[in-house]
Parts: structure tokens; sequence; C-alpha cells
């Protein structure tokens, strides 16, 4: 066995596997041609090979949006799994719904998903470590059981995948755009129409890079519609839809509209502002209003489609008793 150096971590090279695409393969996608060698596996990890440098084309990185041209070494390096370094934590978790190969959670604002840079502790991965079992492999060991993830200052809901063949179940639907999200989202503004959408591509921000920005040009297709559920003054609240699964997809585009999330100081939002309703008194909400509030899905060992919903929890409905005033 050999070092990957190419790792933060290293790790022991397990297995060198080399293909050599058929004539009927040519002009493919690397990331599909894998996905059939590798059935094991959902798209997401097949990318996460690519993106990491374990696939080689003529001893050369590549793309997963790579197009096969015929007759080139494909080299899959698959390195041994690196034991998990995360502890489980007696953190309190609202478990909405469970089964062998599934739960749904309701995650609380403030709380990370997975371990992150300066992050060991307090987050939902080490909360489900302590209530669950079995929780998947097949993200990672730093990530047991996490299939899509949620900002830290949002609530709502979340599936968690509790065997590697749920998860890459679960993954396909979420890459082949058939999970259902919706979220409750208050926003500075009087949006006039009572519904629409928006589709501008997404990327990083050229600038500050722990943000997401518009961009017409290297962007991601993103596409978010929303309804109008009820207008306060300066203020509107939404039902969101998402299309697709970009980085702060919601706050980015409904940034991009000139209607912030309420509370969401990175992508433009007063710290505070003023309520006439409230005698012209400031207000501050301590969190961005972005709530994940519908889920659905179908189960993994096709037993049918699951829906689940999340009411808002007491700090967002206390807030809008308050402009309700």
């Amino acid at each position: 066995m050999v070092k990957n150096t190419n790792m933060s971590q290293s790790q022991l090279l397990d297995q060198i596997l080399d293909f050599r695409p058929e004539p009927e393969e040519y002009g493919q996608r690397l990331d599909q041609f894998l996905s059939k060698r590798f059935s094991h596996k959902s798209r997401v990890q097949i990318q996460g090979l690519i993106k990491n440098g374990n696939v080689l084309i003529d001893q050369e990185s590549c793309k997963a949006s790579y197009r096969l041209k015929g007759n080139e070494n494909i080299r899959v390096l698959l390195f041994v799994p690196q034991p998990s370094t995360v502890t489980a934590e007696p953190i309190p978790l609202e478990v909405i719904y469970e089964d062998n190969d599934l739960a749904v959670v309701n995650k609380r604002a403030g709380m990370i998903v997975h371990q992150g840079a300066g992050v060991r502790r307090g987050t939902l991965v080490n909360a489900l470590l302590y209530r669950f079992r079995n929780l998947s492999q097949a993200g990672g060991g730093e990530r047991p059981g996490i299939v899509h993830r949620l900002d830290k200052q949002t609530s709502g809901l979340m599936v968690i995948a509790r065997n590697d063949i749920s998860h890459r179940q679960l993954a396909e639907q979420f890459q082949a755009r058939h999970i259902i999200k919706k979220y409750l989202a208050l926003v500075h503004g009087v949006i006039q129409n009572n519904s629409g959408d928006i589709t501008v591509p997404i990327g990083r921000d050229r600038i500050k890079r722990i943000k997401m920005a518009t961009r017409t040009k290297g962007g991601r297709q993103a596409h978010t519609s929303y309804q109008v559920l009820e207008r306060f003054g300066e203020l509107t609240l939404l039902e969101v839809s998402l299309h697709t699964g970009r980085t702060h997809q919601i706050r980015v585009h409904l940034s991009s509209t000139k209607h912030p999330v309420v509370g969401d100081t990175l992508y433009g939002a007063p710290t505070q502002f003023r309520w006439p309703q409230n005698g012209g008194s400031s207000m501050r909400l301590g969190r961005n209003f972005l709530h994940a509030s519908f889920l659905g899905f179908n189960h993994p060992r096709g037993l049918g489609p699951l829906e689940f919903s999340s009411s808002l929890p007491q700090e967002l409905e206390r807030f809008l008793e308050m402009i309700r005033c």
C-alpha cells in the first residue's frame, strides 16, 4: 500500500482500477461512465472522487463533465476509509420520523450540520451519533448520515440516511431533483407579484469568498420559485420552493431582487430596523427568518412517497405576532 499525499491527511491506497470506454460510451460524461462501474456509489460520491483527484485520465486529473473521446485509460484510486473522529454528544434533537433506513429531524437554528474548520463539537452529526446506533457512512466518516445540509441559521426539516443503500437512493433523488423542498421566509420590502421565479445562475462571490453571488458568467444554474403568503407593511412572508440546490440559494436569489431575508446580514439585511406598528422602536431577530417547512421524497426501499411538515419555531412565530400588531 502507498500513501495519498494529495489528501489533507495521508490515506492508505486500497485499490487501483483501470477502465477503457466501449465505443458506445464515447461522448459520455466521465461521472456517468463511472456511475455504471460503481453502481453502489451515488453520482455525488463519484463526483467527489473526481474532485479529490482520485480519478485520472491518461495520468492527468480531470473534471466530472469531461466527455470521453475513446481509448483513454481511466484510472480510479480507492483509499482505505479513515476512521471517524466525531464523538457522540447528548444534544437535544427533535426526531419527526424514523425507521431502519432513514430519519427526519427538525434542526434548530444556530446548529452547524457537520464538523468544519474550527468546529468539532455541538454539531448535528454529534447529536445524531448519540441518538442513532446506525448511520450511513457513504458520505464519509466525518459526516455519517448526512445526505444534504441546511445553513447554520436556517431551521427545519432534514432527512438522514441510516445505511449506505438509503444514502445512495436519497442522494440520487436529490441529484435528479425529485425531492420537494419548501421554506418559509420573511423578507424585507413589499413583493408586488403574488408568485414568481428567480433563475439567475449562482457562483462564488469574487471578492468575499465566504459568500455566494448571482453570476451571469461562470455561475451554476439555479431555480427558486416563491408565493406570497402575507404582507406586513415593508415586510413580506413567502413560501419558497427550491428546484436546484446551490449553496445559500434562497438567500442569494432573494437578496438579488432587493428583498433579503430578515436577519440575514451577510446578504444585505439590516442588523436591526424600525417598525412603525411597534411604536417605531428598533427590532432585531437574532437569526435568519428562514425555515425548511416541508420535505417530500420517495422512500429509498420503494415503500412509497413520504411527506413531512414543520411549523415555525417559537421565536419566528413570536416575531410574526409582533409585526402583525
